[in-house]
């Protein structure tokens, strides 16, 4: 603890000479699930995803043929809509 608050006293001091410490990075995928976003192939396979309706999420996908069905259902989703163009809706209840 008290190299942080050293490090932050120097930054404020010389901000150009202090390097940042690096961030961790945060889920880039919010409100799915880690269970659901493995199912779906991982992170890198997901390019973007949106809620579409109260029980809907529109998700679009590099490849769909990493995404796991089965282990979609495990995760606690119901049902699963295979759209054109590696778009997936996953039917999710009121969890969406």
């Amino acid at each position: 603890m008290f190299e942080k608050m050293k490090r932050a006293f120097w930054k404020a001091l010389t901000p150009d000479l202090v390097v940042d410490e690096p961030k961790a990075v945060a889920q880039p995928v919010c409100g799915l699930a880690p269970a659901v976003v493995a199912a779906l192939g991982g992170v890198d396979n997901l390019k973007s995803q949106q809620p579409v309706a109260l029980t809907r999420v529109r998700v679009e996908l590099r490849d769909v043929a990493r995404m796991d069905r089965q282990a979609l259902s495990v995760a606690g989703v119901p049902g699963v809509m295979m759209l054109d163009d590696g778009v997936v809706h996953l039917i999710t209840g009121l969890q969406a």
